[in-house]
């Protein structure tokens, strides 16, 4: 299993959040973001293959990026965000960190997960 992983609720809906694009990017020094790896939620509004297998997470800066105007048009919604960055840190590799999103069409949260 991943250390790093998250999911998409609709709050509006009560439901998982189907189709959302995510992109999982770390922050380098000397390169700036780079990306990690990408996805997209399924029917449970989980992302399964966010992260590659080959991967090790590292401490530092990492960042989620959610492309909700995608979503919100596949459900014919407005929404007010058409996207969503959500930045953690990382401090101890070894440990699961699981960054949910909470979204409705005109506001979003999120928590650490477990």
């Amino acid at each position: 299993m991943s250390k790093i992983t998250t999911h998409v609720l609709d709050t509006a809906k009560g439901k998982p959040a189907q189709g959302v694009a995510i992109v999982l990017e770390h922050k380098d020094a000397q390169k700036g973001w780079t990306e990690v790896g990408h996805g997209a939620t399924n029917s449970d509004g989980r992302c399964a293959d966010l992260v590659p297998a080959d991967w090790t997470n590292k401490p530092g800066m990492y960042r989620l990026t959610f492309e909700t105007s995608k979503y919100f048009a596949s459900i014919d919604t407005s929404g007010f965000y058409p996207y969503v960055k959500i930045v953690f840190e990382i401090v101890n590799a070894d440990e699961h960190y699981h960054v949910p999103l909470l979204l409705s069409p005109y506001g979003y949260s999120t928590y650490r997960g477990s």
